[in-house]
């Protein structure tokens, strides 16, 4: 049951993350200024027009839509066919994206010496994503396959979902 709760919520926060970052990257390859007025947050065009907002002159919202989508479709792959390489792509990638938040965020308080709220909402999916994808990892370890033997302090009657998986 957790292996499904835990899918549901990476598939949920990809969404979040695709929404967010297709805004960014809409505004960004249109040139229009974002919609930024949270008190102390309001550096959203200051980061947005950064020369650290291009990587190889492909705004970096345009790779936060692919890592979200490719998140998104691995969500949904491990939803329906939990394999074990699908759970660990969604590891390696949640890892992969909270570094890079990280980093991304490091430069806006260091050198850009400004906030994005939309870059924040991003930077905590990310790190929730890659939470959710080590909690799914260690449930999905924990899971008896349908010939592994029990051991003897665990329930005896296995439910059809755990039994599949």
């Amino acid at each position: 049951m957790q292996h499904k709760l835990y899918s549901a919520l990476l598939i949920l926060l990809s969404l979040i993350g695709i929404a967010d970052a297709t805004y960014l990257s809409y505004t960004a390859l249109t040139n229009t200024a974002l919609t930024c007025n949270i008190k102390g947050l309001d550096g959203c065009n200051t980061v947005a027009q950064s020369v650290y907002s291009h990587l190889f002159g492909i705004p970096l919202a345009v790779y936060g839509v692919a890592f979200y989508v490719l998140f998104f479709v691995l969500a949904c792959a491990v939803l329906f066919f939990s394999r074990a390489w699908l759970v660990k792509s969604l590891v390696a990638l949640g890892v992969i994206g909270l570094v890079a938040s990280i980093i991304f965020e490091l430069i806006q308080v260091v050198l850009i010496k400004a906030l994005c709220v939309y870059c924040l909402v991003s930077a905590v999916t990310s790190f929730f994503l890659c939470i959710f994808a080590v909690l799914l990892w260690k449930a999905a370890s924990h899971t008896p396959k349908p010939n592994q033997e029990l051991p003897p302090d665990a329930p005896q009657d296995l439910s059809h979902e755990q039994a599949a998986a």
